[in-house]
């Protein structure tokens, strides 16, 4: 059964916990205007998000940002808890200084969308907390809630740390150097660069070897990769102020604003006025 707290303003979703014993909920592809962490006990299932495929197994947690599009099968018996909170409940990027979930846990655009959880007594606490405090309905609830989840994302984000270090372990040094190389190549880059030909000549590579690279270790392309840095940050241009969208657009190296929001839509769902309205505001800047 779910509990669920609705923004009394709005009347649209703020925080939700809801335990789950099969995966009915997310065998097809959707997307969502808030966050989602996803707790997985079972044996083996496959993991759709941002249109890459992940065979996973074991106890896993799985985060998703606003809109970003994913679903879950498995063939066996696979339970555990979701956690849905919308960026007005939270807002992730406000506390990006103490928690660092951004780029982490979401929207990390050269990562991967999962850990595989080694301290899952610790989350199970932590969710038994949040659904007795669910329960009372009592004063600061929201106060008492964020608290929660903010240690929450803290520890998910210490063991996402770790499970990445021992991801790129598994890399050869020549490889790694070049991944290393690509992601920092694009952060200094994106707003000015978007093709992969031109990441290639950077770091003197054949675009095949490139690709190959990146296909094989982070399941991506490196047209993806690139798309997904813009997209991060016109979703934090959108989601923290009220810049015009054309100018957004000229931000990260589109002089056509339309083209922009075509790329925009086709990479999110929606079209960027719409991912303001439903997930962003510029409440900050007031």
């Amino acid at each position: 059964m779910a509990q669920v707290i609705i923004d009394k303003q709005n009347g649209e979703l703020a925080f939700r916990l809801e335990q789950f014993n099969d995966l009915s909920n997310f065998d097809h592809l959707q997307r969502k205007n808030y966050y989602s962490i996803i707790l997985l006990n079972g044996g083996n299932y496959t993991l759709t998000a941002d249109f890459s495929t992940y065979e996973l197994q074991g106890n896993q947690m799985i985060c998703l940002s606003a809109y970003q599009p994913f679903m879950i099968t498995s063939n066996a018996p696979c339970s555990g808890w979701l956690l849905n909170f919308h960026p007005d409940f939270f807002c992730t990027y406000r506390h990006q200084n103490e928690i660092e979930t951004e780029g982490i846990l979401f929207n990390n655009f050269h990562g991967l969308p999962y850990l595989k959880i080694s301290e899952e007594t610790l989350f199970s606490n932590l969710i038994t907390q949040i659904s007795k405090e669910m329960d009372r309905d009592s004063i600061a609830q929201h106060e008492v809630l964020v608290a929660f989840l903010k240690v929450f994302l803290i520890e998910a984000v210490r063991q996402k740390k770790r499970f990445d270090e021992d991801i790129v372990l598994t890399f050869s040094d020549s490889q790694s150097a070049v991944l290393q190389n690509l992601t920092d190549a694009i952060e200094n880059n994106y707003t000015r660069l978007h093709a992969p030909q031109e990441y290639a000549d950077i770091l003197c590579i054949h675009p095949k070897t490139l690709a190959g690279i990146v296909k094989k270790y982070l399941n991506l392309t490196p047209t993806s990769l690139i798309s997904n840095r813009i997209i991060i940050e016109a979703k934090r241009e959108l989601y923290l102020t009220s810049k015009p969208v054309k100018q957004i657009a000229s931000i990260l190296g589109y002089q056509d604003e339309f083209y922009f929001s075509r790329f925009f839509k086709k990479k999110v769902g929606v079209s960027p006025d719409i991912y303001r309205k439903t997930v962003g505001f510029a409440k900050l800047e007031k």
